[in-house]
């Protein structure tokens, strides 16, 4: 068999927004996925198009995040037309209750150019919240990822993508600091150029599959709780945030609240505690929900690091290795840009955003500082 121009591993929203970058310019791709795409973290979180209060985020991850937003809406209409799935993009905008830091959130937004309002009575009057310095961001939108993901994955097949679910990786074969060949459940598959979108399980398959390189990336899991109600549709017409928790509405009425972040637990076991106080955060912010069914809760494990920031990056170590990993709770958020950036990088383009805050070096000394 050929061997694919790119071999991706990992078939989460990176991953599949990975594969379409290349497919775009023709070349050849092929995708591992230990399970089904799609099924992990990019499947469980919420599907905000920003970071939670984005002005108090390094600036590297608003360099990702605004050239990502502003390409959803397209991307979301591509992939309807190519497809049939509607990722339902939605600009429903974003109610902050609490914002001590609303000074620095005027300047953000005036930076970003999207717009923030103080909100009147009528958007606040829904919500028992401790109102402090509360404001409204119109422009903020959605994006329903299991559909996006359903999306993308037919997507990619259409362009032609080779994928392979349900294939383990077991070992690398390495020579003169490149990998000739990735070793599977499946078999062995020979390749060319490799990028990792492999999100909480990097630094897993380094310590396992790749033992004596000693950059491993700093990346553990960040589990995340959610659950789901059951309402009409236009129930609740804005996504709202109060304090680290969220409500948001689909178009169909549903609406998830979320959501924990549990770090360094490698599973996904939802937790009694958990439902508990989800709940009781969802039923009092916005008590039209006491009478609503709570029909699912869930959990999903992100990729942190340190600060948010991820590896975007050619592997020191390894010549054919580029890691698009660690996006830890703004993966979707910053997909669009992540992704094109890691084909930059491997296709040698002039990149998107600079470089330089993703790569190994820079986390490395903040790690030895």
């Amino acid at each position: 068999m050929q061997i694919s121009d790119i071999t991706i591993i990992g078939g989460g929203v990176m991953g599949l927004m990975t594969a379409r970058e290349f497919l775009k310019t023709g070349a050849s791709v092929t995708l591992l996925e230990k399970n089904v795409c799609g099924q992990e973290s990019s499947w469980a979180g919420g599907g905000i198009l920003s970071p939670l209060y984005p002005w108090r985020q390094a600036q590297a991850i608003n360099d990702l995040v605004l050239p990502s937003i502003r390409r959803y809406k397209q991307l979301s209409n591509e992939l309807h037309e190519n497809t049939g799935i509607n990722p339902e993009w939605t600009q429903n905008g974003l109610l902050i209750t609490r914002n001590p830091d609303a000074d620095d959130a005027q300047a953000w937004c005036e930076q970003a150019q999207l717009e923030i309002q103080t909100p009147d009575e009528n958007l606040l009057s829904p919500f028992n919240a401790n109102f402090q310095q509360p404001q409204f961001l119109p422009q903020i939108a959605q994006i329903r990822n299991p559909r996006l993901l359903q999306a993308l994955k037919q997507d990619v097949l259409n362009k032609g993508l080779r994928l392979i679910e349900d294939c383990e990786i077991t070992s690398f074969t390495l020579n003169h600091e490149q990998i000739h060949d990735v070793h599977t459940s499946q078999g062995k598959i020979a390749v060319n150029e490799i990028v990792m979108t492999t999100g909480a399980w990097t630094r897993s398959i380094f310590q396992k599959q790749l033992i004596g390189f000693i950059d491993a990336p700093e990346i553990y899991p960040a589990k995340g709780q959610m659950l789901l109600f059951e309402t009409p549709p236009n129930t609740l017409p804005h996504i709202i945030l109060d304090g680290d928790h969220y409500l948001i509405p689909r178009q169909d009425g549903k609406i998830l609240a979320g959501s924990t972040v549990e770090y360094d637990i490698f599973e996904k076991e939802v937790t009694v505690d958990a439902h508990d106080k989800l709940f009781d955060f969802a039923t009092t912010l916005f008590p039209v929900l006491k009478n609503a069914p709570m029909i699912k809760h869930w959990a999903g494990l992100r990729p942190a690091t340190d600060d948010g920031v991820p590896y975007i990056c050619k592997h020191p170590e390894i010549k054919n290795l580029t890691l698009n990993a660690g996006h830890f709770r703004n993966g979707l958020t910053m997909a669009p840009a992540s992704s094109q950036l890691a084909a930059d990088l491997v296709l040698n383009r002039e990149p998107v955003v600079s470089p330089l805050p993703y790569q190994f070096f820079k986390h490395l000394s903040k790690t030895l500082s």
